[in-house]
């Protein structure tokens, strides 16, 4: 059997050398490598990505945090203020902490919901009946829909003081109000809007249930395990990887929404600054007020409190999410 030039300066370079052969050896090994390894090829395809990485995401997130610590109104050169952005955040900006208690309530009240009930339809919908695939495609088309600028004004106009859902209470005898101008039941117009799009973890939720073993299922039944039991002791154990993932995203999503509160609330974040979340008054203190150095310190807080969050979840995650091993 014959072997390639390869093999051949491979056995060469394994023979016994001289001290004085060693060094072009040497060289001939290099060579070998970058042979193996494709040169530069490998490098020249990635270019684009690195371009990217670098051009539109490190480069703009070190010049954003170099904003947070200056003066800058984006129609002046900026101007060092030192920690003076931080300290006004936290000691002298009552709008802040508003902000940061909507979108703790937003965060803390809406991802739990919509996990849930994302779970329970994929449950539902984990069966090999007629026409399934048409039932989850009808159930994902929220979360496609729900982002929109229609869909939220739609929204509004839904939980107004004339709106659809003030008709439907009255089919009981009960009298309605306007939910969207009550600074006690806007933020939570905003959490209903945000469950009802819970298309997204329901498709993972669904692809996570039809990978687990049915086995344990009929060894259960057989057991006499009722359905309740089944799934406190055998779904929602083995579907803990799946929960974190969504878990993970959706807290990071909840955090970072922008669109309902703006168009809902006419981007003023009212009434009381109950639907003013974080992103928002990020967003109006940057483009609105013009004090972008500002808004590059809440954008700097935002991504702290995001990694903060996520660092809990992955070290918490030790404690209740179960691998195979």
């Amino acid at each position: 059997m014959t072997t390639t030039r390869t093999d051949e300066v491979v056995k060469e370079l394994s023979a016994p050398a001289t001290p004085s052969d060693q060094r072009e050896r040497d060289r001939m090994r290099r060579r070998l490598a970058r042979r193996r390894g494709g040169g530069w090829w490998p490098y020249a395809f990635l270019a684009p990505w690195f371009i990217g990485l670098f051009g539109l995401t490190i480069y703009p997130m070190l010049d954003s945090l170099y904003l947070s610590f200056t003066n800058f109104d984006l129609l002046t050169p900026a101007q060092w203020v030192g920690t003076d952005n931080y300290e006004r955040m936290f000691t002298n900006d009552p709008v802040f902490w508003d902000s940061v208690h909507a979108t703790l309530v937003y965060v803390v009240v809406s991802v739990p919901l919509k996990l849930a009930l994302a779970l329970g339809v994929a449950m539902l919908l984990n069966r090999d009946l007629k026409g399934i695939g048409l039932y989850r495609a009808a159930f994902y088309l929220p979360s496609l829909l729900g982002g929109a600028v229609a869909v939220a004004i739609v929204w509004r106009q839904v939980f107004g003081a004339d709106g659809l859902f003030n008709d439907f209470l009255g089919l009981f005898g009960i009298k309605g109000q306007d939910w969207i101008s009550s600074p006690d039941t806007a933020i939570y117009t905003l959490i209903l809007l945000a469950v009802w799009q819970f298309g997204t973890p329901m498709v993972i939720f669904l692809a996570g249930l039809k990978q687990l073993p049915k086995d344990a299922y009929e060894a259960a039944a057989i057991d006499g395990a009722r359905p309740v039991t089944r799934f406190f002791k055998i779904t929602l154990p083995l579907l803990t990887p799946i929960v974190f993932f969504n878990v993970v995203l959706q807290i990071i999503d909840a955090f970072k929404t922008f669109t309902p509160a703006f168009v809902i609330s006419n981007g003023s974040g009212g009434p009381l600054n109950s639907t003013m979340l974080y992103s928002l008054y990020l967003y109006k203190k940057g483009f609105t007020d013009l004090q972008m150095g500002y808004a590059s310190a809440l954008a700097w807080v935002l991504f702290l409190v995001i990694a903060g969050f996520t660092a809990v979840n992955f070290i918490a995650s030790r404690y209740w999410v179960h691998y195979d091993d």
